[in-house]
């Protein structure tokens, strides 16, 4: 139960038994033992996760939280912060590359409004907004504590929702003008990496923007000075809605035995809250892909998890988690559609 909240989530650890059984018949395939490298890995990661050895990989949801930042108007990025609400409209109209790749991997995408700055939001994005859009956090903290535990308990109610309906595999993504900014800041405190080693380009900013955008992070922390090891407060002080939605979620996948995709930079800086919180949450989550941004990589190697992928992505959306979606189901049809040795009657060579 976290602290001032009656929001209580419990996360077990794989189960070793299946993920021992799984780790024997891999490596009793008609192959090479290790010859299918990251697949065999997963494929193992996903039987401990799901508790069986050919787990259903139907229904499969990629989440986009979207929310606004009250520091996009220190010109962080190189869109103007009504994009957001704009892109909200794409997805609806099925015109962005997360509705193109969620179609390919068979993954509905859903769309969740926790703090997009405008009243006008296109229908059906499924309103969950807690304030309109995050204060500046270069002038003081980005929201209050409660509204950022509510911004958690979203993420986790929508989650649970969809676990009730037979949630087998979940991506997560985002959408949000100025939200590699908080991304950074969240990145630089609970690393404890300085903020130009993990503040990037975002949205393609130039050279001038992006050595202001580096000066915004570290006065934000200095005005903020989060503690890293207050998760809670270092989401309330320099995060943003949907990155504590994003976190909310992975929680919720966790805690329910749900295998769950991370995506790029800000979903990543989601996990690093949600492992701030309850470090089992990592043994849940993959890490579909490793984006250009600068502190992406650094966020990864803090939650000691390995991207599958490195296409030079930088978008989010959850379109990486998408990508990887193909990985997840090959990965368990290798462990599954395989003879071993002996079912083969091939030589297994000793």
């Amino acid at each position: 139960m976290f602290e001032g909240t009656d929001l209580e989530v419990r996360i077990d650890g794989l189960n070793s038994k299946v993920r021992d059984k799984a780790t024997r018949r891999m490596n009793n395939l008609t192959k090479p033992k290790g010859s299918l490298g990251k697949l065999e890995d997963l494929a193992i990661k996903i039987a401990g996760i799901r508790g069986e050895l050919d787990p259903t990989m139907e229904d499969r949801y990629s989440l986009v939280f979207a929310g606004d930042h009250g520091v996009a108007a220190e010109g962080v990025s190189a869109y103007p912060q009504e994009v957001t609400v704009q892109m909200l409209e794409n997805f609806i109209h099925e015109g962005a590359a997360i509705n193109v790749l969620g179609k390919n991997v068979g993954s509905r995408v859903r769309v969740i409004d926790v703090g997009v700055a405008s009243e006008e939001v296109p229908r059906p994005v499924l309103e969950r907004k807690i304030s309109k859009g995050t204060k500046n956090f270069l002038r003081g903290p980005a929201m209050s504590r409660e509204e950022a535990l509510e911004s958690i308990r979203v993420g986790y109610e929508v989650v649970e929702e969809l676990v009730d309906s037979g949630l087998d595999l979940l991506g997560v993504g985002d959408m949000g003008i100025g939200n590699t900014t908080p991304s950074s800041a969240i990145t630089a405190v609970m690393t404890g990496e300085s903020p130009k080693s993990v503040t990037g380009r975002g949205t393609g900013i130039d050279e001038e923007s992006l050595r202001k955008k580096v000066e915004v992070v570290e006065k934000g922390l200095d005005t903020n000075n989060p503690d890293p090891e207050n998760p809670v407060e270092v989401l309330a002080k320099v995060g943003g809605y949907e990155i504590g939605a994003i976190a909310g979620a992975y929680l919720a996948g966790a805690a329910n035995q749900v295998p769950v995709l991370v995506d790029g930079f800000i979903t990543t800086a989601g996990a690093l809250i949600a492992h701030g919180l309850e470090p089992g949450v990592v043994d849940y989550l993959i890490a579909s892909h490793c984006s250009v941004e600068e502190g992406h990589g650094v966020a990864l190697d803090k939650l000691g998890l390995e991207p599958l992928l490195d296409l030079n992505l930088r978008l989010g959306e959850g379109t990486g988690a998408a990508l990887a979606m193909h990985l997840v189901e090959a990965s368990t049809s290798i462990l599954n559609g395989m003879y071993t040795f002996e079912e083969a009657g091939v030589s297994s060579g000793g």
